[in-house]
């Protein structure tokens, strides 16, 4: 990967998806642009079960999960967790999507499928706010 997509403050994330081809897929570019995956989660439970031993900066949330849907995570996890930030991804991007993402507590909603540049450029966006957040 270029040099150019390099981060000068990399972040500690957990991908969470319920396609494992997607997963890979995000960790691998994120790992690739610097980046510190701290776990990979199918669902909610699993995503807790890593929450309960690490302090992650990001989670890249999928919208549409079976049990517990993307949003629901999002809400419960603004609701119960400090200065974590939030990545919603989905196929589905009709608005109320988006709003309903944002109103759970989503920083930013990607659209699958995205371009690798996408993913970077708004992952940066959060590096930059955890920065800013801890005065770095």
């Amino acid at each position: 990967m270029s040099e150019l997509f390099k981060t000068e403050h990399p972040l500690k994330i957990i991908i969470v998806d319920d396609s494992e081809f997607s997963r890979h897929s995000i960790s691998s570019i994120l790992e690739a642009a610097g980046h510190d995956i701290l776990g990979e989660a199918a669902n909610a439970e699993q995503t807790l079960e890593i929450l309960s031993s690490r302090k992650a900066d990001l989670i890249i949330l999928d919208v549409v999960m079976p049990d517990v849907t993307g949003l629901e995570l999002a809400k419960h996890i603004n609701d119960n967790f400090d200065n974590i930030y939030i990545i919603m991804i989905s196929s589905l991007a009709q608005e109320h999507i988006i709003l309903e993402a944002i109103s759970a507590g989503a920083s930013d909603f990607i659209q699958k499928p995205f371009k690798q540049s996408d993913l970077i450029i708004s992952v940066e966006k959060i590096s930059s706010q955890v920065k800013e957040d801890k005065n770095i």
